[in-house]
């Protein structure tokens, strides 16, 4: 496990808590949006987990929360030792995933080594290679979505969204798999220099609005990210 980050302190990407933010390398998509593209590829800071946990020792009492992100974190075997020894430290774990490990969240979630769970739904499932940027098993994503509709852990899902992706016709399909989720958002495509490729645009105030407008019949919590 390569260790390609950490920000010390956050109070965005988890919420309610005072946080860090780990990023391991490595992920099994290739999501043309991505804005950790360096990290995808195994590269990174490369920071050794003793200095990781020294740091998270120190700081006891000023953080209470670690986010764990990527990459994709549950692409790695060993996340559940990396986990357990922050969990021991006495810190609440946010997990970010792209869901397509749904036995090993299982198991993380029923071992109490994650107290949340963020989960990025790229698309609906017919578009969902596309979005992703690789041939994708659906039902491993369809299997994540369920357990976390369940309510077995505390979650959120969301998608970012960009105008070369994303149709209405998509987000009604999309609405209708993740029906009745808690807490839902979209999250508008940003172009950067860390995205790999520039042939996407951002989607509109008004078409990003009429995504809203279309999922809340069965996704009631939808929200877009950044607004009230």
């Amino acid at each position: 496990m390569v260790i390609a980050g950490l920000q010390k302190t956050t109070l965005l990407d988890y919420p309610g808590k005072v946080a860090c933010t780990v990023f391991l390398a490595g992920c099994n998509f290739r999501c043309p949006f991505c804005q950790n593209w360096e990290i995808v590829n195994g590269k990174g800071e490369d920071v050794d987990p003793k200095e990781l946990l020294s740091f998270l020792k120190k700081r006891k009492g000023v953080l209470d929360g670690v986010c764990v992100t990527g990459g994709e974190p549950l692409v790695h075997d060993d996340i559940s030792a990396l986990l357990s020894e922050i969990k021991e430290l006495g810190y609440s774990v946010k997990l970010d995933t792209n869901g397509s490990y749904p036995d090993k969240l299982r198991n993380l979630v029923e071992s109490r080594l994650v107290d949340t769970v963020a989960m990025d739904v790229k698309n609906c499932k017919e578009r969902y290679a596309l979005t992703a940027g690789t041939a994708i098993d659906v039902s491993k994503i369809d299997e994540s979505v369920k357990y976390l509709i369940s309510d077995a852990v505390d979650y959120e899902m969301r998608t970012t969204v960009a105008d070369e992706l994303h149709r209405e016709e998509d987000m009604l399909k999309l609405s209708q798999w993740i029906a009745g989720a808690k807490r839902y958002y979209l999250q508008n495509f940003k172009d950067s220099d860390a995205v790999p490729y520039g042939n996407l645009s951002p989607c509109s105030d008004e078409k990003l609005r009429r995504f809203t407008e279309i999922m809340r019949p069965l996704v009631p919590s939808v929200k877009i990210r950044g607004e009230n």
